[in-house]
């Protein structure tokens, strides 16, 4: 997939966390795609706004507290 054209973002969030962070990309039709802010160049994984829909409300709700 080409990502190219991405607009990456950091949360405002992310500051302070030691570079723990990721950045997403929302601009681009019918993907999401998250990439690792230490290593921009390597891999990125790409969802459906819906599946990242489904994964940020996860996050709220609590879903995937104590998994790490």
């Amino acid at each position: 997939m080409d990502l190219s054209g991405a607009v990456w973002r950091k949360s405002s969030r992310s500051s302070g966390n030691g570079g723990q962070c990721v950045e997403v990309a929302m601009n681009l039709p019918g993907v999401v795609a998250v990439r690792d802010s230490k290593g921009p160049d390597g891999p990125k994984l790409t969802f459906t706004p819906a599946e990242w829909k489904m994964f940020v409300n996860g996050l709220k709700a609590g879903d995937f507290d104590g998994l790490a």
